[in-house]
């Protein structure tokens, strides 16, 4: 189940809808979420993680670099926290605490990548301030608009995968 959450992320990765520069609207953190609210924080970090370090490996363009960590980091923390969120919750959230998690999940995202530009930038020398923090708020109002699709979704695809396993 891990291995097809991890390649179901890479392609959602690479299906980017909307890329201007470095603002990227994507679904990469469906699986991700399906990860940490059924499996706990384990598998969601294992997700978030591998999933995006075969993103970074195969299909970002830059390979293996001194910050690379520095871009899993994000989607693996993001992992964790839902999965945390959902144990502690006996895995089973209703409408509210999804959204609140899944937006907590985007916003922790969005501001560890902002991190994690920042740091690429001075190291390989193309920072400007514009460029690390010119659209942060365009891109966490995104990843609310995200969340809110996420928690719309999420109960019914939860409840279909939950059925199957039983």
């Amino acid at each position: 189940m891990l291995a097809m959450l991890i390649a179901i992320y890479s392609v959602l990765s690479i299906l980017t809808p909307v890329r201007l520069g470095n603002f990227k609207f994507t679904f990469e953190a469906f699986p991700i979420l399906v990860a940490g609210l059924l499996l706990g924080p384990k598998d969601g970090l294992i997700v978030g993680g591998v999933g995006s370090f075969v993103y970074q490996l195969l299909f970002s363009g830059y390979g293996i670099t001194a910050t690379t960590i520095l871009w899993i980091i994000p989607h693996a923390v993001s992992g964790l926290i839902v999965g945390l969120y959902a144990q502690k919750h006996d895995f089973n959230l209703d409408i509210k605490q999804l959204i609140f998690i899944t937006c907590v999940s985007a916003f922790t995202v969005t501001i560890l990548n902002a991190l994690a530009l920042y740091a690429d930038s001075k190291l390989y020398g193309y920072y400007s301030y514009a460029l690390v923090f010119g659209n942060l708020i365009i891109k966490f109002v995104v990843g609310a608009i995200l969340a809110v699709i996420y928690s719309l979704t999420l109960p019914k695809l939860l409840g279909l995968i939950k059925t199957r396993l039983n």
